[in-house]
């Protein structure tokens, strides 16, 4: 472990600690009889300066994003209630991912590194188990706090800089290629998560440690 050059692990949260919201969203697709991943192809357009991206950032209040999310959706082809989308980001929590953190955090700084927005409410319960996963974390930094998002390169810079590490020195696990690739570019390692054990399988090589 005193080999490796990694200081700092950084974590997604929806789609690495919670469960993928694409999950939530084809769930929702099927029942309201929408193309399959239509909600994820709708906040891959324009990414930058659509509904959801403006929303995450915090240029746009609740009212304000369903407005214009529900006229994207319109001009895609299908109407959406933009309101019932926001409520499906309540995700569950991976138990094997937090167990891992738990370990992790003897070891190395942590933080967590989320695109998110402030209207996203969950059951009193949920909110109280994420509540408590986030205080594991030596760091969160949110899309909805600081003003900018993942993939934006000041994202990162900024987790690095509060942390006090180098790019190289974090290894950064991510769900979204998209998100992964300009942590990639500063000369962070990183991890695409598809499973958790098969996340947790590669963090461990690049520690040269078991977390679990």
């Amino acid at each position: 472990m005193q080999d490796s050059p990694i200081r700092a692990v950084l974590w997604d949260f929806g789609g690495v600690i919670l469960e993928s919201p694409f999950d939530a969203f084809r769930r929702h697709e099927e029942e309201q009889g929408l193309p399959r991943d239509f909600i994820r192809r709708l906040n891959a357009a324009d990414p930058d300066r659509n509904a959801w991206a403006r929303f995450e950032r915090s240029e746009i209040d609740l009212d304000a994003f369903c407005e214009l999310f529900e006229a994207e959706a319109r001009a895609a082809g299908h109407p959406l209630d933009a309101r019932a989308v926001v409520r499906l980001l309540a995700g569950e929590v991976r138990p094997e991912m937090v167990a891992a953190l738990r370990n992790v955090k003897a070891c190395y700084k942590t933080a967590c590194l989320t695109n998110n927005v402030r209207a996203a409410r969950r059951p009193p319960e949920k909110e109280r188990q994420v509540a408590e996963v986030m205080a594991l974390f030596d760091l969160v930094v949110e899309s909805s706090k600081v003003g900018v998002r993942k993939p934006e390169p000041r994202f990162y810079e900024i987790a690095c800089e509060m942390l006090g590490v180098r790019p190289e020195e974090a290894v950064f696990l991510d769900d979204l290629g998209v998100n992964l690739k300009p942590a990639r570019a500063m000369g962070m390692r990183t991890i695409k998560v598809g499973t958790p054990a098969q996340a947790l399988d590669e963090l461990e090589a690049v520690l040269g440690h078991p977390v679990r």
